[in-house]
């Protein structure tokens, strides 16, 4: 008896898990971060996401995007003067998610939009090439859980950075493959 439930248990949890979405995440713990200077936190769901890159070089492992994601950091901190690193999330070319200012928290990425939007930025540049595959499918898939947790509208409104405010980011090869995705929309 006590097996029949174990296997009916297993079912429901490898059910569970197929159906769920999210990328894997790498916290600011994983790729330690330093602290935020300030906070400031934003209502959700929000209506908006908004694609970016870094124009940094690409990444391909955990120890490379790693380092990537903590130069951004310092660069937007210390150069900047931003209170953390602008964006929400950064997607690296290991297939991974680095936790930014996360869900919950307004980022400094887009004039205009910050207070209303998940900002995700993919790590490298993207005018000439595309990210790797599975950085593609992870940013589908961080759009996809933020739905289903909560924290992105149903109906939100895709754009890339370009759309938005005087930038190139996030990249034209980039730009023009995130206008076949979900949600994109041609006008802010």
């Amino acid at each position: 008896m006590v097996k029949i439930y174990l296997v009916i248990f297993f079912v429901i949890l490898v059910a569970a898990e197929e159906e769920r979405s999210c990328p894997n995440f790498k916290t600011r713990n994983n790729w330690e971060a330093k602290d935020p200077t300030t906070v400031e936190y934003q209502t959700f769901p929000v209506p908006i996401v908004i694609i970016h890159h870094t124009a940094s070089p690409n990444c391909s492992t955990f120890r490379e995007c790693a380092t990537r994601v903590k130069n951004i950091q310092h660069y937007h901190q210390v150069t900047k003067k931003y209170p953390d690193i602008s964006y929400n999330f950064l997607v690296g070319g290991d297939g991974n998610v680095y936790e930014a200012v996360g869900w919950h928290k307004v980022g400094t990425h887009t004039v205009g939009y910050n207070n209303r939007s998940i900002a995700i930025a993919f790590i490298g540049n993207f005018n000439d090439e595309l990210p790797v595959p599975e950085a593609l499918q992870a940013a589908k898939d961080l759009i996809q859980c933020g739905v289903e947790l909560g924290e992105i509208k149903k109906a939100y409104k895709l754009f890339g950075a370009r759309q938005l405010v005087k930038t190139q980011s996030p990249g034209l090869t980039l730009n023009a493959e995130i206008q076949e995705w979900d949600n994109w929309n041609p006008r802010p």
